[in-house]
């Protein structure tokens, strides 16, 4: 689901920020939070739902990990711990991100024709694998504080960054949650947020949308072996 299809604007994003508030003003703070969770896990679902599984338990492993790291004392096995859960989310990384790339390497090289199923690459796998990356390394230096599954679901999921970023840490997030005004209804906060919003679906909509009619192409061509002039590729670099 994309920021500014039909769907994200006229369906998802009211029913969720309506349904929320609604709980809010039943003071039902865990209600609210277990809410915001089921709707970004909806929301990254929605593209393919089989890796809702691999997010899941990604979260939970490093959950885990980095609830043990800010507990234990400073030892051998704390750093060989902490070091096992950043390996475990670089090793998911770069399989989802690079084997294609890497079997098309090796069959090319041996000439051995090396073929698997096309691996999709799961969205936003990036963001919130180097977030959960951070909160591991937070954990180890102990400036983690809280440690509620629940919002840490959220931290992780959390929609309106989920899939374009920025990726935050641990510390920065949670103060947020833990606030209750955040269940109420803030004309205010909401006035700026539609604005911050429409400025950013225009930049989308117009700029980077437009842009790409004339870069796509190019790159397109690239891609498929095509000799291009100087002045082509230099308008699809200068448009991409």
């Amino acid at each position: 689901m994309l920021f500014n299809s039909y769907e994200f604007i006229f369906i998802f994003l009211p029913i969720t920020l309506c349904c929320f508030f609604f709980i809010g003003k039943l003071n039902n703070k865990h209600l609210a939070m277990v809410w915001l969770v089921l709707c970004s896990l909806f929301f990254y679902g929605w593209w393919n739902p089989t890796y809702l599984v691999l997010i899941i338990i990604s979260m939970v492993l490093n959950f885990i990990i980095g609830r043990r790291l800010s507990k234990g004392r400073e030892t051998k096995f704390r750093k060989y711990l902490m070091w096992f859960g950043v390996f475990i989310n670089l090793f998911f990384l770069g399989y989802f991100k690079y084997t294609n790339f890497l079997i098309d390497q090796i069959s090319l090289i041996t000439n051995f024709n090396l073929q698997i199923d096309h691996i999709v690459l799961p969205l936003a796998i990036s963001f919130f694998t180097f977030q959960q990356i951070a909160f591991l390394v937070d954990s180890y230096r102990k400036e983690t504080k809280e440690f509620d599954f629940l919002q840490y679901c959220l931290f992780v999921t959390f929609f309106p960054q989920l899939i374009a970023g920025p990726i935050v840490h641990h510390k920065e997030m949670m103060p947020q949650f833990s606030n209750r005004k955040i269940l109420r209804l803030d004309h205010e906060a909401i006035a700026i947020g539609l604005i911050i919003f429409t400025i950013g679906l225009f930049k989308k909509v117009i700029f980077a949308d437009g842009i790409a009619n004339y870069a796509t192409p190019v790159f397109a061509e690239a891609d498929a072996g095509v000799m291009l002039s100087f002045f082509t590729s230099w308008g699809g670099i200068s448009h991409g």
